[in-house]
């Protein structure tokens, strides 16, 4: 019989080590039977099997929790309890238990679009699949998202803020406030933001989701997922279970890599965000390029919410290149620091052209309806010096722009 949920709470070191150790255990041994049936039936904390819990990747969870509850934020009320989290081996891995843990058979999802790839997979094929409703409205329209979480057996309200690969912003409050009215649980996937500049749970949502793989960890060496809810009680029953079950649990070794990585969270996506709103900046006076998306920006259409909810702008860039998916290859090709890689959050400055990589598995017309054009380059800025980025970018432009003009 599997073991019950048992403490996750960090066993001390005996040593007194500085830094959480690496409990690279598969299993646990017992002093004892007893305390073995103590443990397996919750009267007493610890571990039994890394499946079901161990010490490293509890730090890892404590300090997720912390993150979410204390970082600068704009004022807003507090938090109305300590929030609790979940780690995961992905952040697919936690969005997707978040999701099977909140709705069932013929119950109703709403999701703002665009998502990440893996996300809009999810809510278009494989909930369907399992009798699960999907809507997605377009993010930034109020009134198709109060339709659709009026339907019946709405449970859960899923939103990125900003949003993969768009930088779309939705308004959290609002979603708060929707969601609400229905009795559903507003999800926030709050990868792009971060605690940093975003603190969701003080806005209203219910849950937050992270791909720890990006910003929280940093560096671009481990994969992960993690789900921060102030709802202890279905966190520790339904979706601990879920974990359990579908075995998304992530390694010690991962979870001491994103506790590490953690720690300069809040440095690099300051230096990141900085760099981003300047390079945003210079690409929109620069000739080869036709639109650009940052939320710091004033004309953006998502600056005004992003200003009343979050306390920076990120440091992701989209824009548009002139000459569509040809020219956008061209000026990938042609760059020699920033790197050619999906993904986001490491030190390096990374590049990527969505409609042909993250979400190319999207018809054409779903993406274009989500505002995924073929034109569009997503930029993942790091933590090199601007001018060497930009240096970087204007010399690929120029390149995308000659062969352009030698094929005319």
């Amino acid at each position: 019989m599997d073991a019950p949920h048992v403490s996750r709470a960090l066993v001390p070191d005996p040593y007194g080590s500085h830094e959480p150790p690496i409990y690279q255990t598969s299993t646990f041994t017992f002093d004892s039977a007893a305390q073995a049936a103590a443990l397996f039936a919750g009267e007493k904390p610890g571990f039994v099997y890394t499946r079901l819990g161990n010490p490293t990747v509890a730090a890892w969870e404590a300090r997720l929790a912390a993150l979410e509850a204390v970082h600068p934020a704009p004022p807003v009320p507090l938090v109305p309890s300590v929030p609790s989290a979940l780690a995961f081996s992905s952040g697919m891995g936690a969005i997707s238990a978040t999701l099977l843990a909140l709705a069932g058979q013929g119950d109703h999802v709403v999701a703002t679009e665009p998502l990440y790839g893996g996300t809009a997979e999810l809510l278009g094929d494989l909930l369907p699949h399992l009798g699960i409703r999907v809507t997605t409205v377009r993010a930034g329209d109020a009134d198709g998202l109060r339709r659709a979480v009026s339907l019946p057996r709405t449970v859960a309200l899923f939103v990125e803020t900003p949003a993969n690969p768009t930088l779309d912003v939705v308004d959290l409050r609002l979603a708060a406030a929707l969601a609400q009215e229905v009795g559903a649980r507003l999800v926030v996937d709050n990868t792009f933001a971060t605690p940093v500049f975003q603190r969701p749970l003080q806005l209203g949502a219910d849950i937050v989701v992270h791909s720890s793989t990006k910003y929280l960890g940093g560096h671009g060496t481990v994969i992960g997922g993690a789900v921060v809810t102030t709802d202890t009680a279905w966190l520790n029953d339904r979706l601990l279970t879920l974990r359990k079950l579908l075995g998304a649990v992530p390694s010690p070794f991962d979870a001491w890599l994103l506790y590490q990585g953690s720690k300069t969270l809040e440095l690099r996506v300051r230096r990141a965000s900085e760099t981003a709103l300047r390079l945003a900046q210079w690409l929109a006076a620069q000739p080869a390029v036709s639109w650009v998306r940052y939320p710091g920006l004033p004309d953006d259409p998502g600056h005004e919410v992003a200003s009343r909810q979050m306390s920076g702008y990120g440091a992701m860039v989209a824009f548009g290149i002139k000459g569509g998916m040809e020219a956008g290859a061209r000026f990938l090709d042609a760059l020699r620091v920033a790197k050619r890689a999906v993904s986001l959050g490491c030190t390096d400055t990374l590049v990527e052209h969505p409609a042909t990589m993250t979400h190319a598995h999207l018809p054409k017309a779903e993406r274009e309806a989500a505002g995924i054009c073929d034109d569009l380059i997503r930029v993942s800025v790091g933590l090199e010096d601007l001018e060497l980025i930009q240096s970087d970018f204007e010399q690929a432009l120029g390149a995308a722009r000659l062969a352009a003009a030698v094929d005319r």
